[in-house]
């Protein structure tokens, strides 16, 4: 099949339904967590305005411009980018370059780095669109990412491409779009293999109908995967060569964990109408400071070794218990974050073993808290959670 023919008989994707009542012009405005081309559109907006670089086929933005979306800045007119990944920079435009080329990507890292924050925004900046989106588990079956049949249709007619229900990966060839395959890993391995002809023929074979899809210009894919997941299902060597791999580190220093736990908790506190915490850093940096030194197995000073627990004590974990905590003091407190609103989630992200866990966390109780200058009452709220 020629690639006119296969753009012509490529499915339609549907229509955005009008906005209720109540909604934005987007229709996102009650939206619990809107997209990120929905959450940012003004930034992107103002990007595309200014954005004056060569951009590749079907894209938004040009690279420079996906990059800053990511990484922040300001531009000529004062519009300030605010940052969406706080890392190395060369991480960004690596991951950026490698979806302007015919490879796939995939970000891999433990859980908690922000792959998958970065893969929506990457795909909301260069395609306007980061919803084709195929979230893996171990039963996630082959139709998800090849196609599906209406089978009310098929038993009607026959097969035919009305019957087709294309996946967000066929939609993604056929438009020219960025499709998202997240926690790849945890896909069955005779399942992750169907991208190995998506990702190296740009090809997807409807045997049934005698077609294929044929991915068109701007297409690509970025896949997620979490160190931690090794084991479960491996990608195969063939599938693994097919992408090219961007490991996201954890934040280097404390003050950049900090910076990204103020930034999201701020932007999921205001979608949740919770008052800001202008008095919550000092918490926000406690709570940073033991996930850090019990994911390190050491004090931040170096001098005293801890034993880690089980859990990854991940950033986004960080982010959730300061967001509970946050929570806690705006409904049941004054609206101050303080030792007692975060002790608690501390607590159940940190012990996720009740037996070997609790010892970790009370001997670091003891040995460190206890005796750290201006923790008094921090050490006093987790003891008595943890009593």
């Amino acid at each position: 099949m020629s690639a006119s023919a296969t753009s012509a008989s490529a499915p339609v994707r549907p229509t955005t339904a009008e906005p209720t009542a109540g909604e934005g012009a987007s229709g996102t405005a009650q939206a619990l967590r809107p997209h990120a081309e929905h959450a940012f559109a003004a930034e992107l907006a103002a990007l595309a305005a200014q954005d004056d670089r060569p951009r590749p086929a079907r894209w938004k933005l040009s690279p420079w411009a996906v990059a800053t979306y990511l990484l922040g800045g300001t531009l000529p007119d004062g519009t300030v980018i605010t940052p969406k990944y706080v890392g190395p920079r060369r991480i960004v435009e690596v991951a950026v370059t490698t979806l302007a080329t015919d490879r796939a990507l995939l970000l891999l890292g433990v859980p908690g780095t922000a792959k998958t924050w970065v893969s929506e925004h990457l795909a909301a900046a260069v395609s306007g669109d980061s919803t084709l989106l195929v979230q893996g588990t171990a039963g996630t079956p082959e139709e998800a990412i090849r196609y599906g049949w209406n089978y009310a249709q098929l038993l009607a007619h026959g097969p035919s491409r009305d019957a087709l229900v294309p996946s967000p990966v066929m939609r993604a060839m056929a438009e020219g779009m960025t499709a998202r395959v997240e926690e790849l890993t945890r896909i069955p391995a005779d399942v992750q293999d169907t991208l190995i002809t998506i990702l190296s023929e740009k090809t997807l074979p409807i045997p049934e109908l005698g077609q294929e899809v044929q991915a068109v210009r701007g297409f690509n894919l970025i896949a997620t995967a979490n160190d931690r997941d090794r084991g479960v299902n491996d990608l195969s060597s063939a599938l693994r060569r097919r992408f090219n791999t961007v490991v996201l580190p954890l934040p280097e220093s404390a003050d950049a964990e900090v910076d990204i736990v103020t930034r999201r908790v701020e932007q999921i506190g205001r979608s949740l109408d919770l008052p800001a915490a202008p008095d919550g850093i000092e918490e926000i940096r406690r709570v940073v400071t033991v996930f850090r030194e019990l994911r390190d197995g050491v004090t931040a000073d170096g001098r005293t070794k801890l034993k880690s627990p089980s859990g990854t004590l991940s950033t986004a974990e960080a982010i959730s218990v300061v967001t509970n905590g946050l929570a806690l003091s705006a409904h049941f407190g004054d609206g101050v974050l303080r030792p007692d609103d975060v002790a608690a989630g501390i607590l159940g992200a940190v012990v996720r073993d009740p037996a070997a866990d609790r010892v970790v966390w009370q001997e670091y109780l003891e040995t460190v808290v206890r005796e750290r200058e201006g923790w008094t009452d921090f050490y006093r709220a987790c003891r008595e959670v943890t009593a």
